[in-house]
């Protein structure tokens, strides 16, 4: 049953009063508003922020009929920067403004607890070549095709050719290797720290030229004709940004090309969501575009910077409507928390994207300079 909001006081006429900013009513009877089932949501939201309102939620403490709209209205509002911060929050802001959660020794965190989560769990969310980046939605009109159409983009934006070899940094379960080697004729080196993704990329692209590797980026010392890295940056963490580009460009050959694709934030001193960054990418720091540009001076010329983050949107949404229709058998595996967690991840980073309050870049570096200059691929 439902909270009373007119008897509401204290926290609860706070929340009131915080989410009409945003155009969202408690209690309320459209899509986006939210229904409270326990008395203590607005006291945990206000003292911890996402992060009780996202433990909330896993407890069934609150719902809302369309979650992407509900994030949308409020992210749109920057509300999340209006919550008070509580002593738990101000300790999650000094770890990571001071201390490089991503070395080596802690790199491998994240694989252990998001990657290795299973490859038949993975299989029924993503599309049919497993690429668990953003989709390119231009011209597509289902996931498969926004995520082949991205693949081929990166490709023609590298200019690949038969015979070329390339090193993906963070290769997941292989997808851009695998078309590149199919489509483009070109060899491909992929390195990754997810057991499941090596193991599983492995089996899908035997008789390929592709090979994957079980290591930290920071190991790889050969050169490649071109160096790629999709969706692997947000993994890196800002103490270790220039150490990734100087390895990008130790391994690439001159005349090569890196391209960069990587989601970013607005503001280079914003922290890591305490939510996703518990319960969904340990270690996680999205970059600010003024950071990669800081962190590649001297070492890359900056050829081609192209934003198309409202397109995660629609592949985030893709991939929750394949999390639902999958749950009956994903639930044999799994929880009901775990299933309320992984729609609340889904609903919140669509809703981050629809308000534009984060991005999706890709960027073409060459190390001196494209003679001539580079033409984007139409």
């Amino acid at each position: 049953m439902p909270v009373d909001v007119e008897a509401g006081r204290g926290a609860l006429a706070a929340m009131v009063k915080l989410l009409s900013r945003a155009d969202v009513r408690v209690n309320g009877d459209r899509p986006w508003d939210i229904i409270l089932h326990d008395e203590s949501v607005p006291e945990r939201v206000l003292a911890q922020g996402s992060l009780g309102l996202g433990e909330a939620y896993m407890d069934g403490h609150w719902s809302a009929e369309r979650l992407d709209e509900f994030f949308t209205r409020v992210l749109s509002a920057d509300l999340d920067r209006e919550v008070a911060r509580s002593m738990r929050l101000a300790l999650h802001y000094l770890r990571h403004r001071f201390l490089n959660l991503q070395n080596m020794r802690r790199a491998w965190q994240v694989g252990e607890a998001h990657y290795d989560l299973g490859n038949t769990f993975y299989e029924k969310m993503l599309d049919r070549r497993m690429t668990y980046t953003c989709g390119y939605w231009e011209h597509a009109s289902s996931l498969d095709e926004a995520q082949e159409a991205k693949l081929d983009m990166i490709c023609r934006k590298l200019g690949l050719r038969p015979g070329q070899r390339v090193l993906d940094i963070g290769c997941g379960w292989g997808s851009f290797m695998q078309f590149a080697a199919e489509h483009y004729g070109v060899e491909c080196v992929g390195v990754t720290i997810s057991k499941a993704q090596a193991e599983y990329g492995r089996a899908r692209c035997e008789g390929l030229p592709v090979e994957f590797r079980l290591v930290d980026y920071r190991e790889v010392e050969e050169a490649f004709d071109h160096v790629v890295s999709v969706g692997m940056f947000e993994h890196v963490g800002h103490r270790n940004h220039r150490a990734f580009f100087e390895v990008a460009r130790r391994c690439l050959k001159e005349g090569g090309l890196c391209l960069l694709h990587t989601i970013g934030k607005l503001r280079r001193g914003s922290t890591p969501d305490p939510w996703i960054d518990r319960y969904i990418f340990p270690n996680g720091d999205l970059p600010s575009l003024g950071q990669i540009s800081e962190a590649v001076e001297d070492l890359f010329v900056i050829e081609d910077v192209h934003n198309f983050g409202a397109d995660y949107d629609r592949t985030l949404m893709a991939w929750n409507a394949n999390f639902q229709a999958a749950w009956p058998e994903l639930s044999k595996t799994h929880d009901e928390r775990f299933k309320r967690m992984w729609e609340y991840y889904l609903h919140a980073c669509a809703g981050a994207f629809r308000a534009r309050k984060t991005q999706v870049w890709q960027l073409v570096l060459s190390p001196n300079g494209v003679p001539g200059g580079y033409r984007r691929p139409i």
